[in-house]
């Protein structure tokens, strides 16, 4: 039995799949029938046998009530979401990110990013390097925290991680 190490799923990560937890909680009742876990699960794209959704139940449902709750429902996806899986660790990030931000203000400008690119040997358009702020600049300032960073990096990582 492997060891479950504790995930921690940012507030984003949560308020999404607390949307679509209530998207298919139709009683709203806080809880998923094995209908409307079924229901959830098609709608990421996953098609569980009737034996598979079982087991899926079984293991979700850890006070044995027949029915998933959020918490547990985010206990079962957790992992497929996270970090655990990340190929890079904190500090491998921060060392590439040091690399791109040059002047060491704590932010990627899109000039240090097309600097950093063609000393990589990856001369980018205007169009690309718009593309690449405008995706992982998740607060919109122009610029590229770190945090900003690992998450792109992260999820260009393992981009689906749903079987």
């Amino acid at each position: 039995m492997s060891k479950k190490h504790v995930v921690k799923l940012d507030e984003e990560q949560i308020a999404e799949l607390r949307e679509i937890f209530r998207t298919f909680d139709r009683n709203n009742d806080g809880s998923l029938t094995q209908l409307e876990l079924s229901s959830l699960l098609r709608s990421l794209g996953l098609k569980p046998s009737a034996d598979q959704l079982e087991v899926f139940i079984q293991r979700a449902d850890t006070n044995n009530n027949g029915l998933v709750e959020f918490s547990e429902f985010v206990a079962l996806v957790a992992p497929e979401l996270l970090p655990a899986k990340s190929p890079y660790t904190e500090e491998q990030l921060r060392q590439l990110f040091r690399m791109f931000d040059r002047d060491g203000n704590g932010f990627i400008t899109a000039a240090e990013l097309a600097h950093s690119m063609a000393k990589l040997g990856h001369a980018l358009t205007a169009e690309e390097l718009t593309g690449m702020i405008r995706e992982a600049d998740t607060d919109g300032d122009g610029m590229i925290s770190f945090q900003e960073f690992s998450h792109a990096i992260t999820s260009a990582a393992f981009d689906n991680s749903w079987p």
